[in-house]
């Protein structure tokens, strides 16, 4: 019986070192599995009944719950008021006592069903025990190697669990491979059926915080604060920094000597780039150290819209805004502001467009009455003229006068054309007809002018006559020696 019990205590032992759980947790599991195994042979079905077992000797204690009655009919759930005296003194009638009642064998369907409630409480306290382990790491870095690459999904190992680093929590521009040893940001733990599931992330801005907070002792102990972060994951970065002791250099404490440390952070993120700023506490001089490393003339702020406009030099216009407004856009994350980039040309034709214009007329405001008045206009009279009267006699002959008047006929309105004047002939070019080019020289005999000659007369249009001889005159001796 000794032996049995040591070999029960060796296994325990030796499942709590393989399962990397505490002894107490795995005798806790031991003891549910045996009330589980004995509460099916042993003791009623609804009974209460409980298992101690000694850490130091292995030995099974099991404890039933008892009631205390005057006459026993089932003594697997009664006890005599006698044999509960001897128990506790102050024992009473219908009281409900916690008795001893180990029993002295176990049959082989309650091992079996011990086993199997040891595997299944062994796992979920392993389980619990893992979801408790990495809840408290939450936000923090851990490291994984990759297990398995799915077109979803990545699942990385952690040791005690696996991770899980979904796709859009991927950097586009990284390559992952199996076996690869990945610094990962834990996100969050959540419970399943399956047990603990783990999501990291490889593009969370956290990220780059754990990091320097690794690579920078300054950070880490707090004397350089970090204030903000701007990230684009696999591009590029902007941090804003500030020393809370003076004389320390924040942006060379996270640089290092010669780079090093920066250089650290950037190897591991598969040389994303880093831009480290410093942190003000004027708006107008933060959002022009955001924009490093392009310089700036000047920067209105405009607080109720929370606007920026900030002037640059023509030739660091396009060093300002990034390749497709990426340094502007990271700025504007950085700073929490909206930030609008001119050129220095422009901000000066928009002032001298503003001092040309002139200043807006200001409206009078009429304001009107209450109630409608009736105002009375008073009645203009013509001014008063000489009347002169004349009789009907007088009028007639004038009537008739009129009529007598011959009537002009309407003569349609022509459009009448302007004849511009004739050009003067001033030159003798004016009167003489136009005198037509001489024609080419005839090319000289041979292939290259032959054949050009056909091609000006081609290009003409005209065919070229054949050449004639003349014919040839006989001459007499006498009629030479005459001439």
């Amino acid at each position: 019986m000794g032996k049995v019990k040591s070999e029960l205590m060796l296994a325990i032992t030796q499942l709590a070192a393989e399962k990397k759980l505490s002894r107490e947790i795995v005798l806790d599991v031991v003891e549910a599995a045996l009330v589980s195994a004995f509460r099916k042979n042993s003791f009623a079905a609804n009974q209460e009944i409980s298992v101690k077992l000694n850490p130091d000797t292995g030995e099974v204690t099991v404890f039933a719950e008892k009631t205390v009655v005057e006459t026993v009919t089932d003594p697997r759930c009664e006890l005599s008021l006698d044999e509960a005296k001897k128990i506790n003194q102050h024992a009473q009638l219908d009281e409900d006592l916690m008795v001893e009642a180990t029993p002295q064998n176990a049959g082989r369907i309650a091992a079996q069903t011990a086993k199997q409630v040891v595997l299944q409480r062994l796992r979920e306290a392993e389980r619990e025990l893992v979801f408790e382990e990495f809840s408290d790491r939450e936000s923090e870095i851990v490291t994984g190697i990759v297990q398995r690459i799915e077109p979803r999904q990545i699942t990385l190992d952690l040791g005690r669990t696996e991770g899980v680093l979904p796709a859009a929590e991927q950097v586009r521009t990284e390559h992952y491979r199996l076996g690869q040893r990945l610094k990962v940001y834990l996100m969050e733990v959540r419970r399943t059926g399956r047990g603990p599931q783990v999501l990291v992330s490889r593009t969370h801005r956290n990220l780059l915080r754990r990091l320097l907070e690794l690579e920078v002792p300054e950070i880490h102990s707090g004397v350089v604060e970090l204030k903000a972060i701007a990230r684009e994951a696999g591009h590029r970065s902007k941090i804003a920094v500030a020393a809370r002791q003076q004389g320390i250099d924040p942006i060379g404490s996270c640089v290092g000597l010669r780079g090093i440390r920066i250089q650290n952070i950037v190897n591991e993120l598969n040389g994303e780039r880093i831009d480290i700023v410093e942190w003000h506490p004027d708006t107008a001089t933060f959002i022009a150290n955001a924009l490093s490393p392009a310089p700036v003339d000047s920067v209105a702020v405009n607080s109720e819209e929370k606007v920026a406009t900030v002037v640059v030099p023509d030739r660091q216009l396009s060093l300002a805004i990034g390749r497709e407004g990426q340094n502007a856009r990271l700025a504007a994350r950085l700073t929490g502001w909206r930030i609008d980039i001119k050129s220095a040309s422009v901000a000066e034709a928009e002032e001298a467009a503003l001092v040309e214009q002139p200043p807006p007329l200001e409206e009078a405001v009429v304001e009107e009455p209450e109630g409608l008045v009736e105002v009375e206009q008073p009645e203009t009279t013509a001014p008063e003229e000489d009347v002169v009267l004349l009789a009907p006699e007088e009028l007639v002959p004038e009537i008739e006068a009129e009529e007598a008047l011959p009537v002009e006929e309407e003569t349609p309105i022509e459009e009448t054309l302007v004849a511009t004047p004739a050009p003067q002939l001033r030159f003798a070019e004016d009167i003489l007809p136009a005198i037509a080019p001489k024609p080419n020289k005839k090319a000289k005999k041979g292939k290259k002018s032959k054949g050009k000659a056909i091609e000006d007369d081609v290009t003409r249009g005209v065919a070229k006559p054949k050449a004639r001889r003349a014919p040839k005159i006989p001459i007499d001796e006498e009629e030479l020696e005459e001439l």
